[in-house]
């Protein structure tokens, strides 16, 4: 843990808000560690882990999937087909729209970031064991699934 946390007030080391805070600013960091050097950010990393366990989709479609605003969607897109890692044609059931799948090229630069991203996981939670990353996973995941499923303002 950071040493502000370890010299904090027992009520601010008890709030789950704060030490979410806290532990994400430190799971940021991590990412953005593991991903330095690649061309990749996390929102690129979103794109190609969607396209690899969901198959193509159409931009509106990857936007919703991934939960990147269709404003930089096009951007993450547009940078991702540039590089090769995904391509991008029109859907031959409506020309209106693109349909994007992983290229080859993307699937071994996905393996790449995956094993980047999994050393910064197993360095960030190196104080849990494997069963207390397990729980850790799954009880952030209730949390947050509570909340996408709330009607907004609740």
């Amino acid at each position: 843990m950071n040493v502000a946390h370890q010299g904090a007030a027992s009520r601010l080391r008890s709030l789950p808000t704060r030490l979410i805070n806290q532990t994400a600013l430190l799971a940021d960091r991590a990412t953005e560690q593991a991903l330095a050097g690649t061309g990749s950010r996390r929102y690129h990393y979103a794109v190609l882990t969607t396209l690899d366990e969901g198959g193509a989709g159409s931009q509106a479609e990857l936007g919703r999937r991934t939960g990147i605003d269709r404003s930089d969607i096009v951007a993450v897109l547009n940078d991702l087909v540039a590089r090769g890692l995904v391509e991008r044609a029109a859907d031959p059931d409506d020309r209106r729209r693109n349909i994007v799948n992983l290229a080859d090229p993307g699937r071994e630069h996905l393996r790449e970031l995956d094993r980047r991203l999994d050393l910064a996981q197993q360095d960030l939670l190196a104080a849990l064991s494997a069963a207390e990353r397990r729980t850790l996973v799954t009880l952030l995941g209730r949390v947050l699934d509570d909340h996408a499923t709330r009607p907004a303002g609740k």
